[in-house]
């Protein structure tokens, strides 16, 4: 029977694959806690987006947080969204009027926006219906701007002319609505020098710029007031432009002696929203969200944006899941703090490593267990060729055939000393062995003696 090399036979090779699989185990352990990077498409360069994601990656990274951020820049938020819905991001902010991901699912809004149509008190502008033939400015830098405009203009069976650099001569056709390029910091002065009749903003109604712009238009007027296009069928406008989003502007907003405005005013306008893509983890996706409220405060020093960053509303988990743009079951487990824990969000990955933890115990326990019965089958086999030499050497009358077995037995005896250092021989089995060795000896020492001296100098020979 064939005998084992010494170096698997050795306590420190079991020690050693023990510690191979703790080593092993260690890896995982690291593998799973370490920092998770994904990719983020950020748009519009012009916005303030860009700014407040580079504030978001930045406390990441200084909190040393088990999520970091990957930033790719685009022109236009069609492009970022694209880039979430082709699989080159993993997160992107997305305005849905624009392009909705068929792959996204929101996590946070980073900005409402509402259509703020501001002119001065008298102009009689005060609805959709009433921008029928006269000129409209607006900040000609986004055409995602545009098509918003065009298509609650068109709710109201109004066409849309220009932008164009300049105002176009000529009478407005009483059904268009004739859009001119202004910068927003030149709306009072358009209005005043009669170059336009009121100036349209998508923004932030709480944003200083909007502040600002109907700061300097309450300023052409004798009586300090504005008037602000109201949507009181904003809710039906929302339903036939399902992506943009009916929007309050409440009393007071501007000022509150005058309170301005006098009265809460609906309109509509769109959202800039963080979205993830669908396949990201609940565990992930919810950090993510955590991380992007919990450190608003410390983005906040760096960028005004953070202040807007908030949770898109819900009713319940159903709607929220079910809605037209949905939001990401894990930002609903952070909305309705139930976050994973540790244990169950690698629950299966820990019980995959114990399944195969216990696996391995096992089968070192069944090899030690094999390679000790092998070594037993083996002494067994040495005592048995012991006995058969004790035997045979009473029948022979060969002196080599007698030397032969004397150097047999010196063999068998060294391989039992071998045996015997890597690792102790129980007592019974000893001295059976010993027993058996000293009686082949004394046995072959007969037989030579029988054979008159000539075994020795055969064995000499040999």
């Amino acid at each position: 029977m064939p005998t084992l090399p010494d170096w698997v036979l050795r306590r420190e090779t079991f020690a050693a694959v023990l510690v191979a699989a703790l080593a092993a185990g260690i890896a995982a352990a690291l593998y799973v806690s370490q920092a998770t990077t994904l990719t983020i498409a950020v748009a519009p360069r012009d916005g303030t987006e860009p700014a407040l994601i580079k504030a978001y990656a930045d406390a990441l990274a200084a909190d040393r947080a088990n999520i970091r951020l990957r930033i790719l820049s685009f022109e236009d938020v069609r492009e970022s969204a694209a880039a979430l819905q082709d699989g080159r991001a993993d997160l992107a902010v997305v305005r849905p009027d624009v392009l909705l991901p068929k792959n996204g699912l929101t996590l946070a809004i980073l900005r409402d926006q509402a259509m703020l149509i501001v002119s001065p008190e008298g102009s009689g502008i005060t609805s959709f219906p009433k921008l029928a033939g006269r000129r409209l400015g607006i900040a000609a830098h986004r055409s995602a701007d545009f098509w918003l405009l065009k298509n609650i203009l068109a709710y109201y069976t109004l066409t849309l002319e220009g932008p164009e650099a300049t105002p176009a001569i000529g009478p407005v056709p009483a059904g268009a609505v004739r859009l001119v390029a202004i910068d927003g910091a030149e709306a009072a002065a358009a209005i005043r020098d009669r170059r336009i009749d009121a100036f349209a903003s998508i923004i932030a109604a709480s944003a200083p710029k909007a502040r600002a712009l109907v700061e300097s238009v309450r300023g052409i007027g004798r009586t300090g007031k504005v008037d602000l296009v109201d949507v009181p069928d904003s809710d039906a406008v929302i339903e036939r432009f399902p992506r943009l989003q009916a929007v309050t502007v409440p009393a007071g907003l501007f000022g509150g002696r005058p309170k301005l405005p006098a009265e809460d005013v609906k309109t509509v306008g769109a959202s800039y929203r963080l979205m993830a893509r669908t396949s990201l983890s609940r565990a992930v996706a919810a950090d993510v969200t955590q991380h992007l409220f919990e450190m608003r405060t410390a983005a906040a020093e760096q960028t005004d944006a953070a202040e807007y960053v908030q949770a898109p509303s819900y009713e319940t988990t159903v709607a929220a899941t079910s809605a037209r743009i949905p939001i990401h079951p894990g930002a609903i487990d952070y909305f309705e703090r139930e976050q994973h824990g540790f244990v169950e969000r690698y629950g299966d990955t820990l019980y995959l490593l114990a399944a195969l933890a216990g696996g391995l115990a096992s089968a070192v326990a069944w090899l030690r267990q094999r390679l000790a019965s092998l070594r037993r089958e083996r002494i067994d086999e040495v005592t048995d060729r012991l006995v058969e030499i004790t035997d045979q050497a009473r029948s022979l009358r060969d002196p080599a055939a007698i030397a032969a077995l004397s150097v047999e037995i010196d063999k068998l005896a060294i391989e039992v000393v071998r045996d015997l250092r890597r690792r102790e021989l129980d007592a019974r089995t000893m001295a059976a062995v010993s027993i058996a060795i000293e009686t082949a000896r004394a046995t072959v020492a007969d037989c030579r003696m029988a054979a008159g001296g000539k075994v020795e100098a055969a064995a000499s020979a040999s």
